[in-house]
């Protein structure tokens, strides 16, 4: 108990001594320093990494503090819960350096957010974990009897892996009268023990002797290690064999062919005869390294030759233990030191230690992207490696310290430019010929929302036809956005371009896809066309959006009738009256069917044609104007009284149509007019009306009496103003005519082509229209134009009628009209 508290104590002390040590290294020199010793459990605390790196604890996680080496990894690890540095792993010193004054074993602390490394060295300082042992367990000396006292003989040294004070420090012999032990240093300060004879030896007396050789260490506790020495008294061979030198040392190349010869050792003994053959073989190596399998020794001739390839990573030097023995059995010792020199036999290695995913697109330069290491196993120039990319990317090195290089961005990179960058990372060592390794390292740019919607077109077109299915689509307007996945998602809505609200009543739009519906039927008499604004917006965030015009253009379709504006026809049915004057020439223009068509372009072009006539030679209408003419001048033997049925063509398709009756009746006079309307109304009125018209008759007669009455004394009056003419109202035309007739011929819209008073004379040769000139002052109201009137050739007969020839004409005419009736 008392030993293992004392030993307690003592690695208590070191590794605070190692704390304090490090700590102090580290303000001097950056990096960090501990000192442990070695055998420390699993688990156990070196130290406070993170307050060494003067981190906090709750940055440990997300700094993502880790340990990066090829060869410590497996020994240490960091808690990022407490920023403990703990011992993962048994060490073993003796394993790691051999019989190396110092031990190290060294790692990179690497921290990310930002980047940054550290470089750990933590000395392994040795304990007595190793007691001393010889490499037989039982030692052969022969000694000729004849051996004169103080011959001394060569015996081999015990081995302890520990160091300094761990290792062997004293020896100790078995009490015997013969023989003392002696100890002495060697040139090259390692201790060698001889055996010394005091006294002479008999071998009659007693041929064997045995020994006890124990090697004593100084650690705490002492350990210590035995090995029994045999003593063979033979007859004499009083030389033993002698090597040419204690020690050899020699340089080897790792890349040295096998079964080549890489020193020959060489011993001589003085003896003759069989006690003068010196025979070798290899008694050890050093640091417990066997070269079994190794190295070969020829017996005879001492030649040392190489079995397997060497590596310089592996093993750096090899302590090769030659004896020489006689055929007297004498033996000596030489030893065979081998350094290996270093090729440049391994390529540089590298390694991400810290690595982005992706990238996003609008990374400012000197983002750092990776964090590189190369590693070359080689030494001195051999292991020294330059880094560079080979290809043209935006992205460079930055040499961070002598083993790390960073990625880090050069120029701004898009995504739309290229979503992915394969970086080639070069390593190319320095050793002669050069060896290199390449590592591509693949990268992600990820989108960023850097691209509004774009349209093909700023506006589009879109004709669309009348009369459409309420619902269905008219047109699919699409706009392009280069960036990906939410970026690129794009929703389209639709503005007015005017404060009319009524457009949405009209159209919708599919906010997915763009395809625009109809909501109701157009009607190309309403509206002609619509003007929107349609406007596409991505997902993004913040989002981006852009806008382009869509007219949509109604295209008409014939879905209205002419409509006949002219003649204007009542409902009654009767067909318009247009009278003809019997005298007309040929081509006179007798009337105009004037049509109109609510519908645009060929829809609206309007023909007329007779479609019912009953004789439509003597009449012929133009088809694109709707003229009626005569075709030729009228005979006494002709037709007087016509029926015309006009139809108005529109030139849709199909076509649509409206038809007009006209009644033509050819007169030079509403004499020959009169009867002829009064037959017909005769003859199309039924017998029970007849006593209601003769009645109406009667009290027309009376009044028109009346008035006859009126205007006589009216036209006295005037006498003295010599009147040439009078105005067809006050003439009282009209009042010797039915007014059942006259409402025949007053809704007429084309005008007479003349202003003209109208009487029935008493003599048929008188002229039966009385023309007014035009200087007359008659009233405005009841002139007629006579501009689109084919009678304008027709010459009515001039006349300054006296007031008693009126007098005369109004009474034959009231007289004339009541017998007719």
């Amino acid at each position: 108990m008392k030993l293992h508290s004392a030993k307690s104590n003592g690695i208590e002390w070191q590794v605070i001594f190692a704390f304090l040590f490090s700590w102090l290294c580290y303000l001097v020199s950056g990096q960090i320093h501990y000192s442990i010793v070695e055998e420390m459990r699993k688990d156990s605390v070196i130290a406070n990494i993170a307050d060494d790196l003067r981190l906090k604890i709750k940055q440990l996680s997300s700094r993502k503090l880790k340990i990066v080496s090829h060869a410590s990894e497996k020994y240490f690890y960091v808690n990022l819960d407490n920023g403990n540095l703990y011992v993962k792993d048994r060490i073993d010193r003796e394993t790691l350096c051999g019989s190396a004054a110092t031990c190290f074993l060294n790692f990179d602390a690497v921290i990310e957010n930002p980047i940054n490394v550290f470089s750990v060295n933590i000395n392994i300082q040795d304990i007595n974990d190793n007691a001393p042992s010889f490499y037989h367990d039982v030692f052969t000396v022969e000694i000729m009897e004849s051996t004169a006292t103080g011959s001394k003989f060569v015996l081999q040294n015990a081995e302890d892996p520990d160091i300094g004070i761990n290792s062997v420090q004293t020896y100790k012999l078995s009490d015997n009268k013969h023989f003392t032990l002696s100890e002495n240093l060697r040139t090259d300060g390692i201790l060698f023990l001889e055996l010394v004879l005091q006294e002479p030896l008999d071998r009659e007396t007693e041929s064997i002797q045995n020994l006890i050789l124990t090697a004593v260490d100084g650690g705490n506790p002492v350990r210590s290690g035995t090995v029994l020495i045999r003593i063979n008294v033979t007859d004499t061979n009083d030389n033993f064999p002698v090597f040419t030198q204690e020690v050899y040392k020699i340089t080897v190349n790792e890349n040295t062919h096998i079964d080549s010869t890489i020193i020959t050792v060489n011993a001589t003994d003085k003896d003759g005869g069989i006690n003068g053959q010196t025979t070798y073989t290899f008694s050890k190596t050093s640091g417990n390294i066997h070269h079994t399998g190794r190295f070969s020794i020829h017996p005879t001739k001492g030649e040392i030759k190489l079995k397997k390839k060497m590596d310089y990573e592996d093993v750096k030097s090899f302590e090769l233990s030659i004896q020489a023995k006689d055929g007297g059995g004498l033996t000596s010792y030489c030893k065979v030191l081998v350094d290996i020199i270093d090729e440049n036999d391994n390529a540089p290695v590298i390694s991400i230690t810290s690595l982005s995913p992706a990238v996003p697109e609008d990374s400012e330069p000197g983002t750092v992207i990776a964090l590189i290491k190369i590693y070359d196993q080689d030494s001195e120039e051999n292991g020294e490696a330059d880094c560079q990319i080979i290809e043209k990317v935006p992205f460079s090195l930055l040499k961070s310290s002598d083993n790390y290089y960073r990625l880090v961005t050069t120029d701004p990179i898009d995504r739309e430019y290229q979503f992915s960058y394969n970086i080639t990372v070069v390593a190319t060592d320095r050793g002669s010929p050069p060896l290199s390794s390449r590592r591509v390292i693949t990268l992600e740019v990820t989108d960023v929302n850097d691209n509004a919607p774009t349209f093909i077109k700023s506006s589009y077109v879109a004709y669309v036809p009348e009369n459409n299915l309420p619902g269905s689509s008219i047109y699919s307007i699409h706009a392009l956005d280069i960036d990906a996945g939410d970026n690129a998602k794009i929703t389209y809505s639709i503005f007015s371009t005017n404060t009319d609200t009524s457009t949405f009543s009209y159209l919708s739009i599919n906010r997915e896809t763009g395809v625009i519906y109809a909501q109701k039927s157009f009607d190309y008499e309403l509206n002609t066309k619509f003007i929107i604004l349609v406007n596409a917006k991505d997902n993004g965030s913040p989002f981006l959006e852009s806008n382009a015009t869509l007219i949509i253009c109604i295209v008409d379709q014939n879905d209205n009738a002419p409509k006949i504006v002219h003649p204007f026809i009542e409902t009654s049915g009767h067909p318009g009256l247009e009278i003809v004057p019997f005298t007309s020439e040929k081509g006179s223009l007798i009337t105009k069917v004037i049509a109109v068509d609510a519908d645009s372009g060929h829809n609206a072009w309007l023909s007329y044609y007779f479609i019912q006539s009953s004789e439509p030679s003597h009449f012929i209408i133009s088809e694109h104007t709707g003229e009626i003419r005569t075709v030729h001048v009228f005979q006494e033997n002709d037709i007087l009284n016509y029926k015309i049925v006009v139809m108005v063509k529109d030139n849709g398709n199909p076509f649509l149509s409206a038809t007009v009756t006209l009644s033509l009746v050819v007169a030079d006079n509403f004499q020959q007019v009169v009867p002829k309307r009064s037959n017909q109304l005769t003859d199309e009125d039924s017998q029970s009306n007849l006593q209601l018209y003769l009645v109406t008759a009667l009290a027309l007669i009376s009044l028109l009496f009346i008035v006859t009455v009126i205007l006589v004394i009216i036209s006295k009056c005037k006498e003295s103003k010599q009147l040439p003419v009078f105005d067809p109202i006050h003439s009282g035309l009209y009042s010797h005519v039915d007014p059942r007739m006259l409402s025949q011929y007053s809704n007429q819209t084309l005008a007479l082509p003349y202003s003209y008073n109208v009487c029935v004379a008493l003599d048929s040769s008188e002229g039966e229209f009385t023309y007014v000139p035009p200087n007359q002052n008659v009233s405005v109201d009841n002139l007629i134009d006579a501009d689109d009137s084919g009678l304008r050739k027709y010459s009515f007969k001039e006349s300054s009628p006296t007031s008693n020839e009126l007098l005369v004409s109004t009474l034959c005419f009231t007289l004339l009209f009541g017998a007719c009736i």
